[in-house]
């Protein structure tokens, strides 16, 4: 999985009402069915299995093309990716500690999912792309609440908290993942 956490320019923040949830949801791709309702849904029911009790979230589905205009222009790598992440409630360059779920903190951030990507990998997994879809959402909000993949550990933890929400939400664990192959534009790892 790309790590995406970045911050977003001034003017382009998420609204804050203390004290409560709010999710907003956009699908700007026509690959892959999805309905804005059943995001929302997911997403609160992994607000709730991580204890953030006060968020603000928006999710975008993208197809390729615009992901990985994103990644070029947040990463500096071209090419799609599955999901990017902008942390939009802590102040610039301080990264939340792994796995805080401080209740205290209001959790804001936006979540870039390619909806074209979840289909094609879930192809290549062997399950369905709606659950691909939800596990890019599931990593993108563990990124917010300050996990990270860069370190083997940092990996394994992360991994772990994964299926563990998803499993807490109703959803099947994402399957293994298959190794990178030399020489060939490598699938985002996780």
């Amino acid at each position: 999985m790309a790590e995406g956490k970045r911050r977003r320019p001034a003017g382009h923040s998420v609204p804050r009402t203390a004290g409560r949830r709010q999710i907003d949801c956009c699908n700007r791709q026509k690959l892959l069915p999805v309905r804005v309702t059943d995001l929302k849904r997911l997403m609160a029911a992994a607000l709730d299995a991580t204890g953030i009790e006060t968020a603000e979230i928006s999710l975008a589905i993208v197809d390729d093309e615009e992901i990985a205009q994103l990644h070029e222009v947040w990463l500096g790598v071209p090419g799609p990716t599955d999901v990017i992440t902008f942390d939009l409630s802590s102040p610039a360059g301080l990264a939340r500690p792994t796995g805080s779920t401080d209740l205290s903190t209001h959790l804001a951030g936006e979540i870039v999912a390619s909806g074209e990507t979840a289909h094609r990998e879930a192809g290549r997994y062997h399950w369905q792309p709606e659950h691909e879809l939800a596990y890019y959402l599931v990593h993108g909000l563990l990124h917010l609440c300050g996990y990270d993949d860069h370190s083997p550990a940092e990996r394994r933890a992360m991994r772990r908290r994964e299926r563990q929400v998803m499993e807490d939400i109703g959803l099947p664990p994402p399957p293994r993942r298959l190794p990178r192959r030399r020489g060939k534009a490598a699938s985002p790892s996780r």
